[in-house]
């Protein structure tokens, strides 16, 4: 059965996963606002945030405010844009509670929470449940999965993105701490043993593709210096302005084939849209 958590309240925060919520107490408070700055310089974030709000608006048809739950929301950018285009009653949960602090200070219209989802659920009655970029850093993904099934309503959708082919892995992925990246085989895979329908799968970053592909290969080809964690990412995510405005420019076109219905066949980023049914949950009890 799964487990129900139980949240315990630190500084005003329900922490429903309080052993883990302070693992990096030590991050600089100056760090979240770095952070939040070169996220939204990046263009690959703003590329991502579009996206992402066009497919939440569009499965946005519940005849209701329909109830949104985002797990893993950083310092909730994203939620942020969403709640202001999209009317929502938005939750949004964080591992680590140093930036759900920073993240409620700049967005005290949404509910912040500290939760793992590996441990249970907290709640069961989410229409939308989205995730970007988050269970390539999870050990147990599949039990993270499942948790998002049980916390779904009947007909409720699952919007998940992560880092696609493993012929990409890189110095970059060991950075940032990727536990795997997918295949199209083994996220479908995973969402359907959960009992979820898939409705949609495709790639993002296509355009963009042969160029991401170069700079992993040359990066991979490098030998490993010895260098802090902070400046190694920097050096690889941050751009110059002006390639940030080019590339930006250049996501568009994926966003617009996107939109129209088109499955893109690869590029760096993969995404799904998962719908819970009554049929995926029976078969996965009796599976």
């Amino acid at each position: 059965m799964t487990r129900v958590l139980v949240p315990t309240v630190i500084d005003d925060i329900r922490c429903y996963s309080p052993n883990v919520a302070e693992a990096y107490d030590d991050y600089p408070e100056e760090g979240f606002a770095k952070t939040e700055e070169a996220v939204r310089s990046s263009f690959w974030v703003r590329s991502r945030n579009r996206l992402f709000k066009q497919l939440i608006s569009r499965h946005n048809n519940f005849g209701q405010i329909p109830r949104f739950l985002e797990i893993g929301c950083g310092t909730g950018n994203f939620v942020g844009e969403l709640v202001e285009d999209v009317a929502l009653k938005a939750t949004a949960s964080e591992v680590y509670i140093g930036g759900l602090r920073y993240a409620r200070n700049n967005h005290p219209n949404i509910d912040f929470v500290q939760y793992d989802v590996t441990q249970g659920i907290i709640g069961d009655g989410f229409d939308i449940i989205a995730s970007f970029d988050v269970f390539e850093h999870i050990d147990d993904d599949v039990t993270a999965i499942r948790n998002v099934y049980e916390m779904l309503n009947d007909d409720g959708f699952f919007v998940i993105s992560v880092p696609q082919h493993q012929i990409l892995w890189s110095r970059l992925d060991e950075i940032v701490k990727h536990k795997r990246r997918y295949s199209r085989k083994d996220l479908v895979g995973k969402l359907s043993a959960a009992g979820f329908e898939v409705t949609y799968v495709g790639s993002f970053v296509f355009m963009l593709f042969p160029l991401m592909l170069l700079a992993r290969l040359m990066d991979r080809s490098k030998e490993a210096p010895i260098e802090a964690a902070d400046d190694a990412l920097q050096e690889r995510v941050e751009f110059h302005p002006l390639i940030n405005f080019v590339f930006d420019k250049i996501m568009r076109v994926d966003e617009l084939m996107i939109s129209i219905g088109l499955s893109l066949p690869f590029g760096g980023t993969l995404f799904a849209i998962a719908r819970k049914s009554s049929a995926g949950y029976k078969a996965r009890q009796t599976g």
